[in-house]
């Protein structure tokens, strides 16, 4: 007859100390233990391929998303000397705070940064309203090209010397372009905004461009030959913060065009649109300039490819906001950055930016954990979504699982039973198919929330053993 279920027993020894008995309370709950054991190992291997199916769903998720940038990326800026260089340097410090590095490229200015954008050998660049109505070619179309708003305004300087205007005119200012006939002007390089603006302003004021004696210098090399006698005058487009337009405003013998027909220059050239110069606005205490001046300005725009990743255009607009946010001779505080695209669509993620503002995970954890979180959540509601339904199967095959465990033995009970009912095997070897599956119960890892059920086997077993023994089946109590 089978021996009734004893608990588990268990010792702890050590070579060199006493033996001690498991109290009952351990033996309890090393019995928890091990059931919880056990139905943590089946909930795996039962809920396993569900599990296996999220993780696939999540990593092709991440994949497809590439929700990490890359940790470098390129910005065109200008010339050494100019303003977009100074700005490159403060969005690569900016950029620098979470870990990208931003390589700068100088180039000539606004053209050669378009084409550098379109050639895919940058992914962002500073460039010029109005530059891309030059067509450069139509390898690459413009909507390959993003805005993440415009930066601020580049008034367009005509410095030129005072002798000449007092040797050509018999004063020493100039009242208008149309005045500059003959002059030795200098328009800046091939691949600089400034070239076609200018040649635009000129036009617009009837000169022949083809006969005027214009030199393409380099902005430094133009300053030089300005201040040395050899140009009369230059022209160049750009921000205020410029080292070079800071300088030539307070050189004596170089003065600064007052474009007087600014309000119409606005109107028959798109691209630009009227600013003052405010006096005394570049040194108070010298009263520079004298007066108002009147000029001319295009606006500057931060431009990316529309492949450069969103968490770098999310950047960069925040960093825009940093470094053109302050007051300058020719804006408010605040005024700038603006979500305006101007030749081009504005990105996405720019017009969210200027419509939320910063997104609100990155005030409280870093950016790369934000982004992470930000682009991947929509994609992990969706798997959630399938894999609720998937997940409510796993119970029941759990429960079938465990239950058929047990209910397997039953199969060969009945075996048994038939045996005894035929007689067709021995009472000997009944026994022994008895014993072994009494053997195998006893060791059978069933969690204790399943205990009756085994109860109730081991019970049945019992009532064959009876049977087999010529007793009284008798259900066990």
């Amino acid at each position: 007859m089978a021996q009734p279920l004893n608990p588990i027993a268990k010792t702890c020894t050590d070579v060199t100390t006493v033996t001690r008995p498991l109290t009952r309370h351990t033996s309890a709950a090393l019995l928890r233990v091990r059931s919880a054991l056990i139905s943590l190992k089946e909930m795996l291997i039962t809920g396993g391929p569900v599990l296996l199916l999220a993780v696939g769903l999540v990593w092709m998720a991440y994949v497809m998303l590439d929700p990490n940038p890359p940790r470098r990326m390129v910005l065109a800026t200008g010339t050494a000397q100019g303003a977009y260089s100074e700005f490159g340097q403060r969005y690569r410090q900016a950029l620098e705070k979470h870990g990208i590095e931003v390589v700068l490229k100088p180039t000539q200015g606004a053209l050669e940064n378009l084409q550098l954008l379109k050639s895919g050998d940058v992914d962002a660049a500073f460039v010029q309203g109005g530059s891309d109505e030059v067509q450069l070619g139509d390898e690459v179309p413009d909507d390959t090209l993003l805005s993440l708003g415009s930066l601020f305004r580049e008034p367009v300087w005509v410095f030129y010397r005072d002798d000449t205007a007092k040797a050509k005119l018999g004063r020493e200012t100039l009242d208008s372009l149309s005045q500059m006939a003959g002059w030795r002007l200098n328009l800046g390089q091939d691949g600089s905004g400034v070239t076609n603006l200018m040649r635009r302003l000129l036009d617009a004021n009837g000169l022949d461009t083809a006969s005027m004696p214009l030199t393409r210098l380099a902005t430094t090399p133009a300053v030089v030959a300005l201040l040395a006698g050899e140009i009369d005058a230059m022209a160049m487009v750009s921000a205020p913060e410029s080292p070079i337009v800071r300088m030539l405003l307070i050189t004596p013998g170089i003065r600064l065009l007052d474009f007087a027909q600014a309000e119409a220059y606005a109107r028959r050239v798109p691209q630009v649109s009227p600013v003052l110069l405010p006096r005394g606005v570049v040194d108070l205490a010298k009263d520079l300039p004298a007066q108002d001046v009147r000029l001319v300005a295009a606006t500057a725009m931060l431009v990316v490819r529309d492949d450069t990743h969103p968490a770098l255009q999310q950047l960069l607009v925040q960093a825009a906001r940093k470094v053109h946010g302050e007051p300058n001779w020719f804006q408010a505080k605040g005024e700038f950055p603006k979500g305006v695209g101007g030749d081009y669509p504005l990105a996405p993620e720019a017009q969210r930016f200027y419509a939320t503002g910063e997104p609100m995970l990155q005030r409280h954890v870093s950016f790369w954990m934000a982004n992470l979180v930000d682009r991947m959540w929509v994609v992990l509601v969706s798997i959630i979504a399938v894999l609720i339904p998937l997940s409510r199967v796993v119970p029941p095959l759990y429960n079938f699982r465990i239950r058929s465990r047990i209910f397997r033995w039953y199969g060969s009970l009945r075996e048994i039973e038939q045996h005894i009912t035929d007689r067709t095997r021995s009472s000997d070897l009944l026994h022994s198919d008895l014993d072994r599956i009494e053997e195998l119960v006893e060791r059978l890892p069933v969690p204790l929330s399943y205990a009756d059920e085994l109860y109730s086997l081991r019970s049945h077993i019992t009532l064959v053993r009876q049977r087999l023994d010529g007793q009284p089946a008798t259900p066990s109590t």
